[in-house]
């Protein structure tokens, strides 16, 4: 994760892979264990995003799906304030950060027209897909209905295993 000196912020999030359903993880589960994904290795990928968090605190920020998740507003407030951005003491006394929360929350944006019918890359040839696509109502711990508690042990296993040493947890 070298050049984070010159660059923009930037924020990266990730998750507990066992709520990542990107890679249908019930039917690919060993393919994921071993490393194989989309986007090269999931561990080796959190772990350089977290150890460049630590080194460059004022360049990168790596935020958990499940703490986002659970004060969606406390996040946005300090997404803003790393970005330049704080909100005003004006702006919290009148909600503005909550009134964000909720016109960016699932049920509000899937709840948009555009968004149920409209595609995207349309015109594309072959590359265009419905906008629905992006809309999957992830709840925590909602992984027990699509894994075995084998699969979940044996992927916390690995998670514990690639993040040994390292002071992240997921």
């Amino acid at each position: 994760m070298d050049g984070w000196t010159n660059s923009a912020p930037c924020l990266q999030g990730t998750a507990n892979p066992k709520i990542l359903n990107l890679f249908n993880l019930m039917k690919r589960s060993e393919i994921f264990y071993e490393g194989v994904s989309l986007y090269g290795p999931y561990w080796d990928h959190v772990l350089g995003y977290w150890k460049a968090s630590l080194e460059h605190p004022d360049k990168l920020v790596l935020l958990k799906y499940e703490e986002l998740v659970e004060d969606t507003v406390l996040y946005l407030k300090k997404t803003a304030k790393f970005m330049g951005y704080p909100f005003s003491p004006e702006e919290q006394q009148q909600g503005v950060p909550e009134n964000i929360v909720q016109m960016c929350s699932f049920e509000n944006l899937s709840g948009l027209e555009v968004n149920k019918t409209g595609k995207h890359c349309e015109g594309q040839g072959n590359l265009g897909f419905e906008n629905n696509i992006f809309f999957r109502k992830e709840k925590l711990g909602d992984w027990k209905n699509h894994l075995t508690i084998e699969m979940a042990q044996h992927l916390d296993q690995r998670t514990m295993q690639k993040l040994s040493g390292s002071s992240l947890s997921l």
